[in-house]
Formats: structure tokens, sequence, C-alpha cells
């Protein structure tokens, strides 16, 4: 529990107020560990040619000055006082800094046998303590309980931002009747939420890859004032406010949308990630589909304010458990204040972290094209990222229909109050955790064992699952809208509902596992492009679908929607062909 707590906000809190008495890490209660942590050979080729990474030569280049000899000399000179003591030469390393490349630098790093960043070439002397310290430190080497309470915590903070969208939907008609607006205008404080937590990502997300932010500040500030705002929305004096603030609590409240797949990322190895992926993407469902439920009831026994109320006792509770109990699962971040400790008490300055030295080159402008530029470039730019986020939003923008197709169904033609069109959703849900265990199965038996001893997997590889929930998607729409009837029972479009959750399952834990994979090194960015993408779509859907629905009935609607779903259905097909077969792809082609 301490190791939990000393790396949340209370714990912090508490570390600053007892003047780093309280909580302390293993290097503050014996400073001479602090050379443990650096790392030998990357601090060597720091001071031979002036980064961590392997030194690029030129063809035909003899190496015998280069990084192949780092390792040699790093434990010659170790032993050696003379070169040690020389400042020519770099400290950790004994490496001779290069007059025009080199830099005197001792790379901070994880250390330790299980670590995946070891090198298994380090002294065994310091295995066992190594083992102990950086196991506990490194998301990627907590304990199984640690990291399944951490990914809890990161499916209610989702939950309870992605429920905000459709728990307002239960008091629409109290709306329209205070404010005197139309059906269509009403709809607008679902939309401009949705609108605000597509947008919010496209900044948030890249602030959380900078090592000096990491995730916890981001997730846990844009958490309160969405907490706070939420009085802003209950008691507003005009409908202009209400929309305002809609938009605004969308905005500030939409970090865990985008950033929560990379907290996960964080924690999970790629043989691990889709489980995780797969249980976040559950608590996504539950948010808009169980927001009418929730929202239903309160409704139609008080006012439409009770919704906003709910929605902010709920993320009140959520923020509270945050700052007592979420660690800082960001490794950048980590390291950096590893790094940052170990320089306040060694008084070294040289002593840094990659991340942190890479970020010291970055400019202004470096860090607007980073948070501003980069998820737009991903996902405009890119076309695999652009069909597939293309795809995803269609899909997205289907959820947000259902939230006026189900009042046209449920009320209209069944006639179910408000506290019972909620519970219809219930076959939204169901059907998502009915695909769990299939899934998890192919994830173990199918998916782990094509993973290479590097612990590495082609990202075509993930998108399988994509091509059989594909087909789903259709089936649903055509199922649902052609079963409403009077004359059929209400339970067969809540059957048909179901099979919309399989396919959306599928679809989402295959493309927002793809992602990271294909771009590793921007992952929180090209997930919030994926984000933006498909809440553009879920904020515009809901405009159109009441007209849709009553003009052209429920069976043609939904019919238009299932035609549109089965065009892109080629699209996980056409991308898993073309990369696994990329030779046949060339010769049809010529």
């Amino acid at each position: 529990m301490t190791e939990l707590i000393r790396d949340t906000l209370f714990g912090h809190f508490l570390r600053l107020v007892s003047g780093g008495k309280l909580l302390q890490f293993q290097e503050e209660r014996d400073p001479s560990l602090w050379r443990q942590y650096v790392h030998k050979e990357k601090s060597g080729r720091m001071a031979h040619h002036g980064h961590a990474g392997e030194e690029e030569k030129s063809e035909g280049q003899e190496e015998t000055n280069g990084d192949a000899n780092v390792g040699r000399k790093s434990s010659e000179a170790s032993s050696s006082t003379r070169v040690g003591d020389d400042p020519r030469y770099n400290e950790a390393s004994g490496v001779k800094i290069d007059a025009e490349k080199g830099r005197d630098l001792n790379v901070i790093d994880w250390f330790g046998p299980d670590d995946p960043e070891v090198n298994t070439n380090r002294d065994n002397a310091c295995s066992a303590i190594c083992t102990v310290l950086t196991q506990r430190q490194n998301p990627m080497n907590w304990s199984t309980g640690k990291k399944f309470f951490v990914t809890f915590e990161i499916c209610l903070l989702t939950f309870s931002v992605y429920i905000g969208s459709a728990i307002y939907t239960a008091g629409l008609q109290g709306i329209v009747l205070e404010f005197g607006v139309s059906d269509t205008k009403a709809i607008l404080g679902l939309t401009l939420f949705v609108a605000g937590y597509g947008l919010g990502p496209m900044i948030w997300a890249p602030m959380s890859e900078i090592p000096q932010f990491g995730r916890n500040p981001i997730y846990i500030g844009t958490l309160f004032v969405f907490v706070v705002l939420q009085v802003a929305v209950a008691l507003p004096t005009n409908f202009a406010m209400l929309l305002a603030f809609r938009f605004i609590t969308g905005f500030v409240g939409s970090p865990s949308l985008a950033t929560g797949g990379a907290s996960i990322g964080d924690m999970y190895r790629p043989q691990k990630r889709a489980y995780g992926i797969g249980i976040w993407g559950i608590a996504a469902i539950c948010g808009p589909v169980l927001g009418p439920l929730v929202g239903g009831f309160a409704a139609q026994h008080e006012t439409w304010r009770w919704t906003i109320w709910e929605l902010m006792w709920l993320s009140g509770f959520t923020l509270a458990l945050l700052i007592l109990l979420l660690p800082e699962t960001s490794s950048t971040n980590i390291l950096y204040r590893r790094a940052r400790r170990l320089r306040k008490m060694t008084g070294n300055q040289t002593l840094k972290c990659e991340p942190e030295i890479a970020a010291e080159s970055m400019t202004g402008k470096d860090i607007a094209m980073m948070t501003l530029v980069r998820p737009f470039t991903l996902n405009f730019t890119e076309p695999i990222v652009f069909l597939l986020n293309l795809y995803i939003a269609l899909i997205y923008g289907l959820l947000y229909i259902w939230f006026e197709s189900f009042p046209v169904v449920f009320e209209s033609i069944y006639h179910f109050n408000l506290g019972e069109e909620g519970l219809a959703f219930l076959g939204i849900l169901i059907g998502a955790f009915v695909v769990i265990p299939p899934f998890f199965y192919y994830l173990w038996k199918v998916q782990e064992p094509q993973f290479n001893d590097n612990g590495e997997l082609k990202p075509e590889k993930r998108l399988p699952p994509a091509m059989v929930g594909a087909f789903f998607i259709p089936v649903c729409l055509f199922w649902f809208g052609w079963s409403s009837r009077e004359s059929i029972h209400w339970i067969m479009p809540i059957i048909g509902s179901g099979f919309f959750s399989i396919g959306t399952f599928l679809l989402f834990n295959s493309v927002l596992n793809y992602l990271p994979d294909a771009y590793p090194e921007y992952a929180a960015s090209v997930l919030a492009g994926n984000d933006f993408m498909r809440s553009s779509f879920g904020a515009a859907f809901p405009l159109f679908a009441t007209g849709m629905y009553h003009n052209l009935g429920v069976g043609w609607a939904s019919s238009l929607l299932a035609f549109l779903s089965i065009v892109f259905i080629p699209i996980p097909f056409a991308l898993y062909y073309v990369s696994i077969h990329p030779a046949r792809v060339v010769d049809v082609i010529r």
C-alpha cells in the first residue's frame, strides 16, 4: 500500500509537507544506491557520440573506436581509478568523451533482470537488489494486483466521463419545456459535449507524453475542473449558458477517453495489452449505455437537473479516489522524477534520464507541434490511420444514434416510460459481456503464440477480430430495424441491439491495439486522433437521427445505416492482406 500511495497526488502532498521524510524511495533511504540506476552502456554512448542509441555508421566504416567497444571500455575503466578521475572520461562508463559529439552525462534508467530495459551484461553482484528496486517502480513490472487495481481506476475514470454524454438525454424533454427550445436544439447539449471530448484529447493526450507532465496531473487537474463546472451545467440562467458549459465540461473531461488506452499500454506488455484494452473498452461502452438508465428514473421523478447532479456525484467520487490511490503510470515521468531526486541528493547535475535529455532539445515550437499538430497530421496524412479512424468513427456515430432511435422505438411503438426505456439499453451492455470470454480465449490460444521472442507482433495480426466484428454491425441494424413493430415483442429489437456491442467491441479492440503497435512512439497522439475522429461523428449523427427515423421509418432508416456499414467491411480485410502479402499486391498492380 505504501508503494501505491507514494506515487499518487496524495502521496506527493505527504512527501512535501513532511520534507521528504514520509514515503521515502529506496535511494533516499540509502543514497549510495544511486550508482545502481546509472546505465553504463548508454552513458558510454552519450560520451562517444552524443546520444544513448547505437551510433549510425556509414557503410564499410570500421568499428575500432565505435559502439562495439563501449561495453569493453566500460568494464575496463570501471576498475581503473586513473580513468575514473580523469575529466576527459565519463565517470559511469569510463568512455573517453568525444570533443565534438560527446556529452558527459550519466544516464538514469531502469535496472534489474526482470526489467524490459535491462542489459544482461550488468554486474551480477547487484542484480538482487536491483530487481527489488525496479520491479516496484517500472509500471511494466508492477504486481498483477496493482495493475488490476490501476486498470479499474482508469476504467472508472473513463466511465465517469463517458456517462456524461448519454445521461443528459434522459432530461431532454425537461430542457425543451424549461427553455422553450425544439428537440433538435435540445440535442445540442449532447452533441457539444461529445464534440468537446473529441477535441480535448488532441491537446491533453500529447501533453501527457511530455516527461515533465506525465499522466496524473492531466487526469486529475482536468477532472477537478469537470466536477466543479457541473454546477454551472445544472444551474444555467439560459439555454446558451447550458450549451457553453456542456462543451467546456466535455473538453476538460476528455483526457481519459484517449490517454486511458495509453495508460493501459504503460502497464501491460504487448502480449497482454489487448486484455487490458478489452476491459477498458467495456467501461467505455458502459458509460453511454447506462447513462439513459441512470438518468431516466431521476429525470422521471425529479427534474432534468438531477441527471447532472448524479454526474457530479459520480465524477466527484472518482476524483477523490484518484487523488488518494492513482499512481503515475508514465514510465518517462517516473524516470524523470527519479533523475531529479538523484541530482538533488548527490548534487551531480550529470544524472539525467533519456526522456529528459530528449526534451532538453525541444523548443517551444517543437512542443506546440507535438501537442497541437501531430495528432492531426497522423490522422489525416497517414492513409491507414485515416481509414481505420473513419471506420471507428462510423461505428461511434451509430452508437449515438441509438440515443435518438430508442425513444422512437420504445416510447412511440412500445410505450415505455423514461426509466423503462433506459432498461432497454441493457441489451447493448449484455452483448459486450457475452463477447469477452471468446475474445479472451482467442487472444490466449491464437494471438499470444504469434509474438516472437522479443515480444513483438506485426500490427496487422491485431486485425482478424475486426474482420469478424465488421459483419455484426449490419446484422444488428437490419435486425433492430425490421423487428421494431407492435406485432413483434419488444425483446426482439433489444436482442438485435446486443449484436451491435459485439461488433463494436471486436472492432474497437482491434483498432485500438493496432494503432499503438503501428505507431509506438506516438501512441497517445494517434489515439487522440482516433478519439477526435469518432467524437466528430458521434456529435453529428444525433442531429439528423430523429428526422431520419421519422421520415424513413425505423426499418428503412436502420437499413440505410446497415448498407453504409457494409461499405466499410473491406477495410480491415484490405489492410491485413496488403500487409501480410505485399508481393502479391505488387503483382496485381503490375
